[in-house]
């Protein structure tokens, strides 16, 4: 029984199929509200304004920094990316699963915040740079100097997943698609200290 809302952080560098792993936790776990994200970059091809990304000018971007209205923010590549506040906390208050797509720097900012309770962790990473390298390659859609930077970015991120809960080894898309299903199911069988509390008076009192 769901019994309120939750968090669960996806992270990974670009190619390591986090989107795919996103899709397959939308599509069978009811209750979930996908976080889109707010960015600076040039729309890619197939991308759909509302649903993959907010795209937005840099100055705009700033403004809204500004105005404390991002839960998290991160620059990478040169570009921002952000997610805002209000629907976070609206789809919490309705007791989703509030999935995010998100890098390192935004994670790290979600675990300092006051939504910490709430927030379980997934790394997902290839099971090689090499392997990564190819499916970038494959994948056709960036410059050869933009995948060296990715997997530059790739390398410094791989270095921090043992910040986070759980980190799945993409090599067998199958079983990654189970673990991933497995933990969005536990995320929202986390407690958080105060809910500890409360429940511990309720048996105490009864």
């Amino acid at each position: 029984m769901i019994k309120k809302g939750a968090l669960l952080v996806i992270s990974g560098p670009s190619g390591a199929g986090k989107s795919t792993l996103i899709k397959e936790i939308l599509e069978k776990i009811p209750n979930v509200y996908f976080s889109i994200s707010t960015t600076t970059r040039s729309k890619r091809e197939g991308e759909v304004e509302g649903k993959d990304y907010f795209f937005v000018e840099k100055e705009e971007f700033k403004k809204e920094i500004e105005r404390g209205n991002f839960l998290e923010w991160a620059e990478v590549h040169g570009n921002f990316y952000g997610t805002s506040i209000t629907p976070v906390k609206k789809a919490l208050q309705e007791g989703k699963l509030v999935l995010f797509d998100i890098d390192v720097q935004g994670f790290k900012l979600i675990k300092q915040s006051s939504f910490s309770p709430l927030l379980t962790s997934l790394f997902i990473t290839p099971p090689s740079l090499k392997e990564l390298e190819r499916r970038l390659l494959q994948r056709g859609s960036d410059s050869s100097e933009v995948i060296q930077k990715r997997l530059k970015n790739a390398q410094k991120e791989i270095k921090q997943m043992y910040l986070y809960d759980y980190i799945l080894v993409n090599e067998d898309l199958e079983e990654a698609k189970r673990f991933a299903l497995a933990v969005a199911r536990s995320a929202f069988l986390k407690w958080d200290k105060k809910e500890v509390d409360d429940f511990v008076k309720r048996i105490i009192a009864d």
